[in-house]
């Protein structure tokens, strides 16, 4: 940006600021000093407005710490392509997986506050704080909330080779055969991890932790028979239900899965009281300026309206949500403390 200067002559100025007084060189200095202080401000305010009011005006970068395939990269691509196409720029998916989504966060983490850097978190991010005494950020304090967009159930799956055709069929088993029976997450301290140590404290069974670098890879390491039961998003799997790949057993929402009304939940199944699930959310890096967030907002909920997307969610089994940033931050809040409960309660661990 070129600055222009407008010149002024020195008595014309002096005589608007200062009329009837004499120009000495004193005075003259005092108001070219203040003169110089109020062009120069009134430039800084600007410069620093035009980037907001253009906002956005070159691509924008999705952060996504988590593998391909899973259910929040489902929702990231929905959400990014329709927010793309509701600002006109590119929203570039950039999938950043491993360690559960800890190198994903710090990445966007450290990004520029400028409204570039948008970053898809999920459950995973409120429970690395209980898993690891030292994180390379802190994900209420680094990051500015925008909204939560989804949230959903997971499937307890086993693989077909299990000779379990319900819940209480699969605890007999694990019961008769502790330490023998491993299940698959998408890595330490996914929400799929922490489902079936939920499980094992909920029902005192001993089941192996198998961790993947991702929901894609877990899913393809259960479907080769490498773990014997999982935690999974209705979306990712299924088709392979369908297909006879995988079993499902119950679903682990508050009630039953609007695509499998015939499958119980695990309450009904015999675990009363268990639910596990996982949403999904965008942060942006703290610092971030208000009026970029309520853009961001307001085009988020707006998309989460369309018809077309109601349709998709519903086809998949994720349940809108669009939250304030106010609301969205109280919730991480609340569990980041819920997680380290249940981390502490199950002695859940990094594998």
């Amino acid at each position: 940006m070129t600055a222009l200067t407008l010149r002024v002559p020195t008595t014309l100025f002096l005589k608007a600021v200062w009329p009837g007084k004499p120009c000495t060189a004193i005075r003259w200095h005092r108001w070219r000093f203040i003169g110089m202080v109020l062009a120069t401000s009134a430039f800084v305010a600007t410069a620093s407005a035009q980037p907001q009011q253009t906002y956005p005006n070159r691509p924008i970068r999705f952060v996504l710490p988590y593998a391909a395939g899973g259910g929040t990269d489902i929702a990231a691509r929905l959400f990014g392509q329709k927010l793309a196409d509701a600002v006109g720029q590119q929203v570039v998916i950039d999938n950043r997986p491993g360690a559960g989504g800890m190198i994903g966060a710090e990445l966007a983490a450290k990004a520029p506050p400028d409204g570039y850097t948008l970053m898809m978190a999920a459950n995973s991010l409120t429970v690395l704080p209980s898993l690891h005494k030292k994180l390379p950020y802190d994900i209420v304090k680094e990051f500015a909330p925008v909204s939560m967009l989804i949230d959903y159930p997971f499937l307890l799956l086993v693989h077909p080779s299990v000779p379990a055709k319900s819940v209480k069929e699969l605890i007999a088993l694990a019961r008769a055969k502790p330490g023998q029976i491993n299940y698959a997450s998408s890595g330490n301290g996914s929400a799929s991890h922490l489902s079936a140590e939920l499980l094992k404290s909920m029902t005192g069974i001993n089941l192996v932790h198998v961790p993947y670098k991702g929901a894609g890879p877990a899913l393809i390491g259960f479907l080769a028979g490498e773990a014997l039961l999982g935690f999974y998003a209705v979306s990712a799997t299924l088709q392979h239900v369908k297909a006879g790949r995988l079993r499902a057993l119950a679903i682990a929402g508050e009630k039953r899965a609007r695509l499998l009304p015939d499958l119980p939940t695990v309450a009904e199944a015999g675990v009363p009281g268990f639910e596990a699930g996982a949403w999904a959310g965008i942060l942006t890096p703290a610092g971030t300026p208000k009026s970029i967030i309520a853009k961001l907002h307001g085009e988020l909920t707006r998309i989460l309206q369309l018809a077309e997307v109601k349709e998709r969610l519903a086809a998949i089994d994720f349940e809108p949500v669009g939250n304030t940033p106010e609301e969205f931050g109280t919730f991480i809040k609340k569990e980041v403390v819920k997680w380290a409960k249940v981390v502490k309660e199950s002695g859940a661990k990094v594998d």
